[in-house]
């Protein structure tokens, strides 16, 4: 427990049982439920928001996709690259949902500028980029004042099944990663930093 927070490190893990997790967590939990954050890396899927349209899948190919609950439109998650779910009582917390992606967006700004790279939110699109190409994406579901879902940073992955969608529906925006950045950290310390750096802004 570090901040009233609980890390939990899960390792490889397919996409749709730690979803469902997810969705049983927040139905279960309580107003005394400690908040986590799931560490994790999935194998290959896609995953298409609510309101996704199917039309951002360019191609077909053998990547299984998932239509999901989170926000937004599609996206790729693959061995590589870290995600970080939130499960967090909101109302407890004193902050909304904008607040939030707020803090989520600079986590991942402050812990790329420890490798001295400059990094920045978009207007109208969620996430973190790099010279104008993603390096981070969020979605987020929210129920009876608790989040789940959360970021991905992408890290040291194959890129290639990015081309195959439009990237959180945008047509043409590429999509980067911390080794193409000259980061060398493993994956474990960037997890580890990037854990540190949530619970201080969710925190505070």
């Amino acid at each position: 427990m570090s901040g009233n927070i609980l890390l939990r490190q899960l390792g490889r893990v397919e996409y749709v049982p730690t979803w469902h997790a997810m969705q049983e967590f927040t139905a279960r939990r309580t107003a005394n439920s400690a908040d986590e954050i799931w560490l994790l890396e999935h194998p290959p899927v896609y995953t298409l928001g609510q309101a996704g349209k199917p039309e951002h899948l360019l191609r077909a190919t053998d990547i299984p996709l998932v239509h999901i609950d989170r926000g937004g439109q599609i996206t790729y998650h693959g061995p590589g690259q870290i995600v970080a779910y939130l499960l967090i009582d909101l109302k407890r917390r004193g902050y909304g949902v904008r607040e939030l992606v707020t803090r989520m967006e600079q986590t991942i700004i402050d812990l790329l500028a420890t490798h001295n790279i400059s990094a920045q939110r978009l207007t109208n699109a969620p996430g973190v980029y790099v010279d104008n190409a993603k390096i981070a994406a969020l979605g987020l579901r929210i129920k009876h004042g608790c989040s789940y879902h959360g970021l991905a940073l992408n890290v040291d992955m194959d890129l290639q099944p990015f081309r195959n969608i439009n990237p959180c529906g945008y047509q043409g925006m590429t999509v980067t990663q911390t080794r193409d950045m000259g980061v060398t950290a493993p994956m474990p310390q960037l997890t580890l930093s990037l854990s540190q750096h949530l619970i201080q802004h969710l925190t505070r």
